[in-house]
């Protein structure tokens, strides 16, 4: 009866183990994550062990040294695969971290001699193995609850309920070695016979947890790109909306500016630079650019920080003064002119004109810019607005 819940549960597990190993090589393969890999090595010495397990229990019994081998290669595989389930663990933990698993699976398979050597029945084979799953799987868990790796309740949840059964079993085992008159023998028969069953749902649990922290990677790596996206798009929306040579807002801006002003109003000012024409011609655009940044910066310092000032086209300068009435913004003109009174350019005063229009509360901002333009190319003729 054992033997055929035995081989029954055995065969389960090793179905399994191939699913899993067989799920993360493809999962690896299409996601390219390097955190991967470690599992998939780790459920590939699972089924190596298993492998050896049913090399042991079907093949006749070999002589001592073939004996010792087979053995040796159920500790290596079956502690390899718990190390590198702990190496996984470190890796979540540490995710720059080399995992170096080669270095490892050459510590594990010199250790692997020791139990090989001493170690002569199922029983004793038993206890020593699900002693080290126990320790190096608590160990694991250990990892993700104190460094509190994100998603990782799943993962920590596996690795303890895995360790849990192999305690159980280490003892189960044991018991076998040193009966204990309050463990019924038929029972831990039966326990021993299934265990590779319970084992199998522990595992699934450890899978499912690595894969949601994967994911929750992902999602994290997807946010921080998307915010990076976002803020990369605002910057060229301002290289796009901002005038490099003066640092204000270029024409670009004025119909949601405009459009921000269809239920309040605003009163609309048109700058002209007078004779810039004369500057750039006779002092070259050097000259001629430091006037605008010169303008640029008195109209700046002249309006409100609400105020909009904005390069219009070339030497043309607009400020639109949203929810104000002309009455209430004209004196900042004389700011304007008192602060360029004493700026000179190569000897060139800075002068301009201007003409102004009021946006009427839903009125037309076309009608209101143009009116603002004509005004100021009469003012820019010599007649007075």
């Amino acid at each position: 009866m054992e033997l055929v819940l035995w081989r029954w549960s055995t065969t389960a597990q090793v179905t399994s183990a191939l699913l899993i190993a067989v799920f993360f090589a493809v999962l690896g393969r299409s996601m390219r994550r390097v955190e991967l890999r470690p599992w998939v090595q780790a459920w590939l010495a699972n089924l190596g062990a298993l492998v050896v397990t049913i090399v042991f229990w079907f093949a006749p019994r070999p002589p001592v040294w073939r004996y010792a081998a087979i053995v040796w290669g159920y500790f290596f595989f079956k502690t390899l695969f718990a190390v590198v389930l702990a190496l996984g663990a470190w890796g979540f933990v540490r995710p720059d971290a080399r995992l170096r698993i080669r270095q490892a699976a050459g510590v594990v398979a010199v250790a692997a001699v020791v139990p090989a050597m001493i170690v002569d029945d199922v029983a004793g084979i038993g206890v020593v193995q699900s002693t080290a799953i126990t320790v190096l799987l608590a160990a694991a868990a250990a990892l993700l609850l104190v460094h509190r790796v994100p998603a990782s309740g799943w993962l920590a949840a596996g690795y303890l309920v895995r360790a849990g059964l192999g305690a159980i079993e280490a003892l189960a085992y044991g018991s076998r070695l040193v009966p204990l008159a309050w463990v019924p023998a038929d029972r831990v028969g039966i326990l021993l016979a299934t265990h590779s069953l319970f084992d199998t749902g522990a595992e699934w649990m450890i899978a499912l947890g690595c894969v949601l922290i994967v994911y929750h990677a992902i999602q994290r790596e997807l946010s921080a790109t998307n915010a990076d996206l976002l803020a990369a798009k605002q910057t060229l929306q301002q290289l796009v909306d901002h005038d490099s040579l003066t640092g204000l807002s270029n024409r670009r801006v004025i119909p949601g500016v405009l459009r921000a002003a269809y239920d309040t109003g605003a009163t609309i000012l048109f700058f002209d630079l007078d004779d810039f024409k004369k500057v750039n011609d006779e002092y070259g655009h050097q000259a001629g650019d430091e006037c605008l940044k010169r303008f640029a910066a008195a109209l700046r310092a002249s309006f409100r920080p609400a105020d909009h000032v904005i390069r219009y086209a070339g030497d043309e300068f607009v400020v639109i003064a949203q929810g104000v009435e002309p009455p209430q913004i004209l004196d900042r003109l004389e700011h304007v002119a008192a602060r360029l009174k004493t700026e000179r350019v190569r000897g060139h005063a800075i002068r301009f004109s201007v003409g102004h229009a009021y946006l009427e509360v839903h009125g037309d901002p076309e009608a209101a810019m143009k009116a603002a333009d004509e005004r100021m190319y009469v003012q820019k003729s010599g007649n007075l607005v």
